[in-house]
């Protein structure tokens, strides 16, 4: 069992995420406008936002297709249109050679959401946070 004093104390969850190319990575990271910190050699502490290291991962300079293929990342934030114009508008696929990210539309589980591939093949959803008091 966590004791209280353990669960006030957690800081955060940094997921790892794979890099092929780690140059070409961190370039894409940057080019979103997230901020890349480097750690070492073969590791980067990245986040988008000033909200105290909540929004962020580790890029690191590892790959294994399959460990790729299957990672999936959910930004959640609050309107979906400014973020998908953003992104849409970067020229994703022509500087990273990564598919075309995908419109918004609402899934089946009910969030609006968006989509794109890092260089690695890593699978972003950006989706606009539903309020309890909205319909499904």
């Amino acid at each position: 069992m966590i004791s209280d004093t353990m669960r006030d104390g957690l800081m955060a969850l940094r997921p790892a995420v794979p890099a092929r190319d780690f140059a070409r990575s961190r370039a894409f990271y940057e080019q979103l406008g997230f901020s890349v910190w480097p750690i070492g050699d073969a590791l980067c502490h990245v986040q988008i936002g000033e909200c105290d290291g909540l929004f962020c991962f580790l890029l690191q300079d590892a790959y294994t297709a399959e460990w790729a293929e299957n990672s999936m990342l959910l930004l959640t934030v609050q309107a979906l249109d400014p973020w998908w114009e953003h992104v849409s508008s970067l020229g994703l696929p022509q500087a990273f050679g990564v598919p075309a990210p995908i419109a918004p539309r609402v899934e089946p589980w009910g969030l609006r959401t968006a989509y794109f591939h890092d260089p690695s093949g890593v699978l972003w959803h950006l989706a606009e946070q539903r309020t309890f008091d909205e319909e499904a």
